[in-house]
């Protein structure tokens, strides 16, 4: 059934691919740009982003059934060989036009300052600014705090230009879309069709060939009709969230988890394909890019984590954009926080995020 579900998606994307796109009309030292994407990888590990395929969990049978295929498609003997295969856009695209931070080889920190490190106080943590004692699960409640999402789609130029698609159905819950109003597709949630054929194929492929539903919808579909709006609503601000490389991973297959790490970046290759042809959007829009948690860093504990794990507070965060200087990977000794990008994104569009609770400053890019 899955690999009839795969055929149905693939199909889905090439006849979104073949449409015609539409177009819009032409205290820290980052330059601010016009549109902003924000793109989150759920769980997905600092040691993939910057080594490739893990040589003990790749060639483990109990997490890599075909270690052979995985192998020819993913594997090379040093690490840079490694993370090109796996991320190709990552390693030659944003490593030569954009930033990467977190790679812990060169003492290059980034991290979680909740003390949870599972995804709704990451996701609160990154879009708040804070964190929050009292978010201590993945329950779907409403967040209490104000998220930068809300706060931009508030302000000016930005009013019901900010809009979010995520794969985890738990986003409402997080961005507290009753109070936020800010537009959001979640999980296997169909979109209004408004006479968009496009997303009318979408709507059928989520109700009638979805049977084996978790709560994180196949990302493919989360992309498609996060592309599928950008194109027909031209918005300032997206959040994309991502899901699938954690819950391959909380299944303990590190296979899926490489496969699914590898689609991801090609959608955001896409993506930014498509920024950089489409007027207003070229030259105009910057990607920040990360994950709301880390791993265990051992492969007993890779499949979970969590505040007893060692390595799940470790995460990464990567950039590019117009305004963004082309300084690669980060090689110095330095200390980031997941709470930081709150206001990083304010800043990327020019702003300063303002809340009744303390928002922590922004990052100090090269």
């Amino acid at each position: 059934m899955k690999n009839f579900v795969t055929c149905v998606i693939i199909f889905l994307s090439l006849q979104l691919n073949d449409r015609p796109l539409t177009s819009t009309t032409p205290g820290n030292n980052i330059i601010p740009a016009g549109n902003l994407f924000i793109i989150t990888l759920d769980g997905f590990r600092w040691q993939e982003i910057f080594t490739g395929a893990d040589p003990v969990l790749i060639n483990n049978e109990k997490y890599t059934p075909d270690t052979a295929t995985m192998k020819m498609l993913y594997w090379s003997p040093d690490a840079e060989g490694r993370r090109k295969k796996l991320l190709p856009f990552f390693w030659n695209v944003i490593a030569a036009k954009g930033q990467l931070y977190g790679n812990r080889f060169y003492d290059n920190k980034v991290n979680n300052s909740n003390i949870y490190s599972i995804s709704y106080p990451g996701y609160n943590e990154i879009f708040t600014g804070n964190t929050d004692i009292s978010i201590s699960s993945n329950h779907k409640y409403s967040n209490p705090n104000i998220n930068i999402l809300e706060w931009l789609n508030q302000q000016g130029s930005f009013k019901g230009k900010v809009a979010a698609f995520t794969s985890w159905d738990v986003f409402p819950y997080i961005f507290n879309e009753k109070r936020s109003q800010v537009v959001l597709n979640s999980g296997y949630e169909d979109r209004e069709e408004n006479g968009d054929p496009g997303q009318s194929l979408i709507n059928k492929v989520q109700d009638d060939f979805i049977h084996d539903r978790t709560a994180t919808r196949h990302d493919l579909l989360t992309f498609l009709t996060a592309k599928e709006y950008i194109q027909l609503h031209q918005p300032r601000v997206i959040s994309l969230g991502l899901g699938e490389t954690d819950e391959a991973a909380h299944n303990a297959r590190y296979d899926i988890y490489l496969e699914k790490a590898a689609e991801a970046d090609k959608m955001i290759a896409e993506l930014w394909h498509w920024v950089q042809t489409t007027p207003g959007y070229k030259d105009n829009t910057t990607f920040i890019i990360t994950t709301d948690h880390g791993r265990g860093k051992y492969a007993a504990s890779w499949p979970d984590h969590g505040m007893f794990i060692r390595g799940s507070s470790q995460t990464w965060l990567a950039l590019i954009g117009p305004t963004i200087k082309p300084a690669g990977e980060m090689k110095e000794d330095q200390q980031l926080y997941q709470k930081q990008l709150a206001q990083t994104i304010a800043s990327l569009l020019g702003k300063e995020f303002k809340s009744s609770r303390p928002i922590a400053t922004a990052v100090s890019l090269k």
